[in-house]
């Protein structure tokens, strides 16, 4: 069984599609990150699946049940543009009040532990005018965890976060999937940390899913390459591409893309004269391959 299933999925506003015919399917206990263009129709799939817009066709099921079930839509916890909360209330006051909106028995322990979940136990005093962005964000998901829900939508919860505000965020996500069960789809521009956590991929474009595909799958296809630094870049270059098919300078290096033997570069360009001062070896990143992937969709919609 799925968390979620999509088929055919459309909703437009003044006759143009946000989300055009879409099919998603998100499997049970994965963190899937939701990748797009800003107006991909990627906040507008996450309002639907709450049910917080009502779509012009197409299914959607979560947990093997239509999405409108009760018995479903109590399953699912959300965040999607902001936490709402009351500024001047405190952080306790204010998941108090949630507990009352849903009715939840046992208040006090509930709110205690969802606090604990996102590192905030101390923090329940804390008017919410005065706590930090990454603060603020980490309520809004305790929030979304009132009630323990089986699957969690966030839309953009770490933009806008430092650094040390990522990682705390990175470490309760991964958490809440693996020590709680819960099933995590969330949407991010920043695809460095999302690949740090996620283990599925949605691509969006235009409010279609360009592709799905697993985190095994993605480094799977991921270009290998080499980074060279020497002192005659261009010189070394030349060379290089005498011998092999795809080349790059970039960021001060050169990369030579689908070679694993190291050596054989090495050999290649002491034997002309380039003694690297640097070499590694490495992958594409998730952001490399999503720019190569939306350069050549807009390739072949150009070629139609």
């Amino acid at each position: 069984m799925n968390a979620i299933e999509i088929r055919n999925l459309s909703k437009s506003f003044r006759g143009m599609y946000a989300v055009d015919h879409l099919n998603m399917t998100v499997p049970v206990g994965a963190i899937y990150g939701f990748i797009g263009e800003n107006g991909s129709g990627k906040s507008t799939t996450e309002k639907l699946i709450c049910g917080h817009l009502v779509p012009d066709e197409g299914e959607i099921k979560l947990f093997g049940r239509d999405y409108t079930d009760p018995g479903v839509r109590v399953r699912v916890g959300a965040l999607i543009e902001n936490a709402g909360c009351f500024p001047g209330s405190s952080v306790y006051q204010n998941l108090r009040m949630q507990t009352i909106n849903l009715g939840l028995e046992n208040p006090d322990e509930e709110i205690r532990r969802v606090l604990e979940i996102v590192r905030m136990e101390d923090n329940a005093h804390l008017k919410f005018k005065s706590c930090s962005l990454g603060m603020k964000q980490r309520i809004g998901i305790a929030m979304a965890l009132l009630g323990d829900p089986a699957l969690l939508i966030l839309d953009e919860p770490i933009n806008g976060l430092d650094t040390d505000g990522m990682r705390i965020m990175r470490e309760i996500l991964v958490d809440i999937t693996q020590k709680y069960g819960c099933t995590v789809l969330i949407s991010s521009h920043i695809l460095g940390e999302l690949e740090k956590i996620a283990t599925h991929y949605g691509i969006i474009r235009q409010g279609k899913m360009i592709m799905e595909l697993s985190a095994a799958e993605m480094d799977s296809r991921a270009q290998v390459f080499v980074s060279l630094k020497v002192r005659d870049m261009q010189g070394a270059k030349a060379v290089l591409k005498a011998n092999f098919d795809t080349i790059k300078e970039e960021e001060g290096y050169l990369r030579v893309y689908d070679v694993d033997d190291t050596a054989a570069n090495v050999e290649l360009l002491m034997k002309n004269g380039h003694a690297p001062s640097e070499i590694k070896k490495n992958k594409i990143g998730l952001e490399e391959y999503y720019i190569e992937l939306m350069s050549q969709t807009e390739t072949e919609k150009e070629e139609k």
